[in-house]
């Protein structure tokens, strides 16, 4: 049994220190709730549901945008968008041209 006890005193551990390094590392604009300090408070005093908690319910999903932060442009709807209207524009353009240029080549030669 007491095999058992060390055994799960050490998966704690480890679990809090875990805890502890990701809300360190973690960006202030992610965390929710309450200041990094007060999770780091929750996180060491109620060890190991603060760090359920921290993972659960403080900090945002990894998925979210940092506020202000650019977007990429492969991720960016507005200008994929424009990529495919411009695309659309330049197809256009190209037929138009080969019309005219079929147009000119009709014309009887004087």
């Amino acid at each position: 049994m007491g095999r058992l006890y060390a055994i799960i005193a050490i998966i704690d551990i480890a679990f809090l220190v875990f805890s502890l390094v990701d809300m360190i590392l973690t960006p202030q604009w992610r965390v929710r709730g309450v200041p990094k300090i007060v999770w780091g408070a929750i996180i060491v005093l109620i060890s190991p549901i603060g760090g359920i908690l921290w993972f659960w319910i403080g900090k945002e999903p990894a998925d979210k945008q940092e506020p202000g932060r650019p977007v990429h442009p492969d991720d960016d709807p507005d200008f994929l968008a424009r990529m495919r209207r411009d695309k659309e524009q330049d197809e256009r353009i190209r037929r138009l041209e080969q019309e005219l240029a079929d147009l000119d080549d009709d014309k009887p030669k004087e």
